[in-house]
């Protein structure tokens, strides 16, 4: 438990996570993705998230980054609802009552801020 909030290991995990976006869909793609006039507040928060790791405040750096994580793949989360919706098991879940409203809230692209 005393490596979950490793400076060095979050370090190293938001690199490579980077790293492998840029991989999957290309680094012009993936500055594009970053850089949109309407992500630069996620893209702020994110990046800055990075930088409050780096300089050894992790847990404050890593609400940062997942307010920004957030902002940035908000428009995947429709997709991943569906897609969720679909497998039998975890679909069944999202059914339950108290689950599906917030799973509907979460599904629409447009209620998340």
């Amino acid at each position: 438990m005393i490596l979950v909030f490793d400076k060095a290991l979050l370090a190293i995990g938001n690199v490579l996570f980077v790293a492998g976006l840029a991989f999957v869909i290309g680094l012009e793609r993936t500055f594009r993705f970053f850089f949109q006039k309407h992500k630069i507040k996620a893209t702020g928060f994110f990046l800055g998230g990075v930088f409050v790791v780096l300089i050894g405040w992790p847990l404050i750096g890593m609400i940062f980054e997942i307010y920004g994580f957030f902002l940035l793949f908000r428009g995947f989360f429709p997709v991943v609802v569906g897609f969720i919706r679909t497998v039998p098991v975890l679909g069944s879940l999202l059914n339950l009552p108290g689950i599906r409203s917030f799973v509907d809230k979460v599904g629409e692209s447009n209620n998340m801020v």
